[in-house]
């Protein structure tokens, strides 16, 4: 109890790369940094993969990120770019299973990966998102392209965060953007594919 006090503490006042230094020495301070990220990255795997792959993907994540901690970019205080790059990569290992995914939905209308959790918001966010038209799109992008749309549209980063989370100039960033954007806005009648998480907030 009082290892999990102190961990709470550590992990309220303290920036990311702070954490990350600090574990290099301490390595028991590192379970803070999956305190505060691993519950909201796992939302976005499972959005991604479903909740079968979720967990897995999650774990390797920190796993993975533990043993890079010593090249941890220290002037960068948030460390969810870097996560969800790593994140990424191991998506990108899945690309098929996410792909297949998209094609059931646009085929049957069942969106399992939303079935496969429970969280009431991100229920509605996943189910207003992936209607059959938007999955199709989805299903026909580019694992690059629906790396960069995702990210920006469900984790919620930055042009400059996504090009740090892909190793990519913001200039790629933006063309895949681009790219994705004009493939998916005629699938939702013309809306911004990216503006689906804060619709969903708002409603």
């Amino acid at each position: 109890m009082i290892a999990d006090a102190q961990r709470a503490e550590t992990s309220d006042r303290t920036d990311d790369a702070e954490l990350i230094r600090r574990s290099r020495d301490e390595p028991g301070v590192f379970a803070a940094l999956f305190d505060r990220h691993a519950p909201e990255l796992h939302r976005y795997v499972t959005r991604r993969l479903g909740d079968s792959m979720a967990d897995d993907i999650v774990a390797d994540t920190f796993l993975a990120a533990f043993g890079k901690r010593g090249r941890y970019d220290a002037t960068r205080p948030d460390a969810r770019p870097w996560l969800y790059g790593i994140a990424a990569n191991l998506i990108g290992k899945h690309r098929r299973t996410e792909v297949r995914s998209y094609r059931a939905l646009a085929r049957t209308g069942v969106d399992e990966v939303a079935e496969s959790y429970a969280d009431r918001v991100d229920a509605e966010v996943t189910a207003s998102a992936a209607h059959r038209e938007l999955a199709s799109a989805l299903a026909t992008l580019s694992g690059g392209d629906r790396d960069v749309l995702l990210l920006i549209a469900w984790a919620d980063l930055s042009y400059d965060e996504v090009a740090h989370a892909l190793g990519i100039p913001v200039g790629t960033v933006r063309s895949r953007l681009h790219r994705a954007r004009k493939k998916t806005r005629a699938a939702l009648g013309g809306a911004d594919p990216t503006a689906i998480q804060e619709e969903a907030d708002r409603g």
